[in-house]
């Protein structure tokens, strides 16, 4: 299970790793790396993690019903707080990079832009999700630990939702991810079914 984990975080940390790598490349060389405009570039690319890793983190528990391997329940915390690892950073970089330090603009962006709001909202959201992600936690919240941990659901509307605010256009992305939520939340309403009809 170590080396199982090791390979989870090395996975999951790859990303991270790539970009890193693309940011010296940009600052450093001077190559292009990161495209014409290398702060959306970086914010989309951190953004766009987050939301994979919260898809893959939604779809542990249809894989595990499926296949029936519980232990896949084992690295759904592990994912679910490179999640809000990923999410931080990307409104890290909008703060950071974007508004220069400007922050007091923070508020007036949030109220102003729709995408800014869902996507402020999602993050927020996950604070307590990601403060609540260990064993003591689970066992000081007892049953209320799981409907807290049910606002997963929520979040992910707003992150698919945010994307698609974000794009605008070419929404092709974004129905994709939006796709891919609507697949896995439907499989839990399924279930849910289904176990009402057999009680």
């Amino acid at each position: 299970m170590v080396a199982a984990k090791t390979v989870v975080h090395l996975l999951a940390l790859t990303p991270a790793a790539i970009l890193a790598w693309r940011v010296r490349d940009e600052y450093l060389t001077g190559a292009s790396a990161l495209g014409a405009d290398p702060v959306a570039a970086i914010e989309h690319f951190l953004g766009l993690w987050a939301l994979r890793l919260l898809m893959l983190t939604l779809a542990i528990t249809p894989l595990r019903q499926l296949t029936g391997q519980t232990v896949l329940l084992r690295f759904r915390r592990m994912l679910g707080l490179y999640v809000f690892a990923y999410a931080s950073a990307h409104l890290l970089a909008y703060l950071v990079l974007d508004l220069r330090g400007y922050w007091t603009q923070v508020f007036e962006e949030i109220v102003k832009r729709p995408y800014i709001t869902v996507g402020f909202l999602a993050w927020l959201l996950l604070l307590p999700l990601a403060a609540t992600s260990t064993r003591a936690a689970m066992r000081w919240l007892g049953r209320n630990w799981g409907r807290l941990h049910r606002l997963v659901y929520v979040i992910a509307v707003l992150a698919v939702l945010h994307f698609w605010w974000l794009v605008k256009s070419d929404v092709r992305e974004p129905l994709l991810y939006a796709l891919i939520l609507a697949v896995l939340l439907g499989w839990r309403v399924f279930n849910l079914r289904r176990k009402a009809a057999t009680d």
